[in-house]
């Protein structure tokens, strides 16, 4: 994605309601009437090539609908309010196969999948704390204020607002004049773009003929219910997630899931937040945070100052930021006085470092399990996976008793103590090897991280380590 031109926003092509009486049911079924592009009209034979694609990964749907099932209403509500052709509800399977934590080899993240200055050009904030291009509601905003703009830009050409999404409206302006000077059509399907382009297009109308018409392309559409998933909540004091997930009884992961904006696992120390939170769930965490002592909403250590300390020694020793440091603390500059006690948050995730780590070995270490630790933030901390950890020491479940001692197995897994983990989707067309290469890691590392089999399915998470 670039950023926008400045342009007239043309309305969306309007939708005629839809009869109370007659309103689909499901989810699938509210898309497919929600279709304003035609797709099943549009005869040509790059969709073609495209739909046999995904008619051939039989189980694409499956693992695809399970992460969208979350997000799917929430964007169809949006798009719904604006008027907008409900096949833009298929965008994001084609950008991010609906992981919020996808991350492309162009740094584009998010459901929407863009890129840092796209991000800043439509407001969203991206800092230490948090990232906004990965916020479920920012991001779908954000996207659909782009797709509306780029609408506007092309005359009201849904298609050409699409390609643009993907390369850049500089790029298909380029192509359309080309086409212009030559004395040819300037719709979508007669421009020259970049290869990936060409084929974007094409593969949201063939997601969409298949949604249209599942049984005559023999795919099942896993059951989505036609209502809301989450709901908001403001939250106006800092507040560590594992606490929410807590009070919410909901697992870190679930309440991660709809939260994956918070790079730390905790939002940040001044400003307002909303917290996305299932919406069976909603009314015993509202009612267990107003009992929730504010001493108990982060959990801070307690630093005090020594003779020669500077800022950065403190961040560095306790994995944190300056800027982290100063904003916790209401510090302006760099001077620090001797005696004087900061607080340093301990965010989930990062590695806890216990006097009882002891080497087991050249590529093992020994853990002693931590109040407040989870396999997820113990697997982040020290680079390696839940089901790693789950091998090496026999644990049927995902409890954890504080105490006792695991062994952290972490040669060959991390590619050093400055990795980051990143959540990759399998596209059609990848190896082992490709995205290997695309990451500059190595093959056998990332079957170890991921414990694959031989084959990759298109839509599959990977979990890599890469600095």
């Amino acid at each position: 994605m670039t950023s926008p031109f400045p342009a007239p926003i043309v309305p969306p092509s309007v939708r005629a309601p839809i009869p109370e009486a007659t309103k689909p049911h499901t989810l699938w079924g509210r898309i497919r009437a929600g279709f304003t592009l035609d797709p099943a009209s549009i005869d040509n034979p790059r969709i073609d090539q495209q739909r046999i694609v995904f008619a051939s990964q039989t189980r694409y749907f499956e693992l695809t609908s399970a992460r969208a099932q979350r997000y799917l209403y929430y964007v169809v509500e949006q798009l719904d309010e604006r008027q907008m052709p409900l096949e833009l509800a298929l965008l994001p399977f084609i950008e991010s196969a609906y992981n919020p934590q996808a991350i492309s080899s162009a740094q584009a993240a998010g459901l929407w999948q863009f890129i840092p200055s796209t991000g800043r050009n439509f407001s969203l904030r991206q800092d230490w704390w948090y990232d906004g291009r990965r916020d479920i509601t920012a991001s779908t905003g954000a996207a659909l204020d782009y797709l509306t703009l780029l609408n506007g830009y092309f005359d009201g050409d849904w298609l050409l607002a699409l390609a643009a999404y993907n390369c850049g409206e500089g790029c298909v302006g380029r192509a359309i004049k080309r086409n212009e000077a030559l004395g040819l059509p300037t719709d979508y399907w007669n421009l020259q773009l970049p290869r990936e382009t060409m084929n974007y297009v094409p593969k949201l109308l063939a997601l969409a003929q298949i949604v249209d018409s599942p049984t005559a392309y023999g795919t099942v559409l896993p059951s989505l219910a036609n209502e809301p998933y989450f709901a908001g909540v403001a939250i106006d004091q800092q507040i560590d997630l594992h606490k929410v997930a807590e009070l919410a009884d909901l697992s870190t992961d679930e309440l991660l899931s709809l939260n994956p904006a918070f790079n730390q696992r905790v939002t940040a120390p001044n400003g307002e937040y909303q917290l996305l939170i299932p919406v069976d769930h909603v009314e015993q965490f509202t009612a267990a945070l107003a009992s929730l002592p504010a001493n108990e909403r982060v959990n801070y250590q307690h630093y005090r100052v020594r003779s020669g300390d500077t800022l950065s020694q403190i961040a560095q020793r306790h994995q944190l930021s300056v800027s982290v440091i100063r904003d916790v603390n209401d510090i302006n500059g760099s001077l620090l006085r001797v005696g004087q006690t900061l607080m340093l948050p301990q965010l989930a995730g990062s590695p806890a470092a216990p006097a009882t780590n002891t080497l087991a070995g050249a590529d093992s270490l020994r853990y002693r399990i931590q109040p407040g630790d989870n396999l997820w933030t113990i697997a982040r901390a020290h680079g390696t996976t839940v089901n790693r950890i789950k091998r090496d020491n026999n644990l049927s479940s995902n409890g954890l008793t504080v105490g006792e001692t695991l062994v952290l197995q972490t040669g060959g897994t991390s590619s050093g103590g400055d990795a980051r983990r990143v959540a990759y989707t399998v596209r059609s067309g990848d190896s082992l090897y490709t995205i290997a290469q695309r990451f500059n890691v190595d093959v056998d590392k990332i079957r170890d991280w991921n414990q694959l089999g031989r084959y990759l399915q298109p839509g599959q998470q990977l979990t890599l380590f890469v600095r």
